[in-house]
């Protein structure tokens, strides 16, 4: 496997992990209902993988995506 170096700014680089992410999530969800669709279950595994190393790298402190916490309702 070769190795490339690339030099980004950090905005650069969030831009770019906002970009694959989207992208991954039209593989994942999106073309699986397209006619003809052939997933490729190793490259996606490979993405996934690819993304969080990316996320790392943006956010240090970050190690896993979380849901905002839901509100108590009072008085339902």
């Amino acid at each position: 496997m070769t190795t490339i170096t690339l030099k980004l700014t950090l905005d650069e680089l969030t831009l770019l992990t906002s970009l694959a992410e989207d992208q991954l999530f039209r593989r994942e969800f999106i073309d699986p209902k397209l006619p003809g669709h052939r997933p490729d279950i190793a490259q996606t595994t490979q993405a996934k993988a690819l993304l969080g190393r990316l996320r790392l790298i943006v956010n240090p402190g970050q190690t896993k995506r979380t849901a905002p916490a839901k509100t108590p309702r009072h008085g339902v």
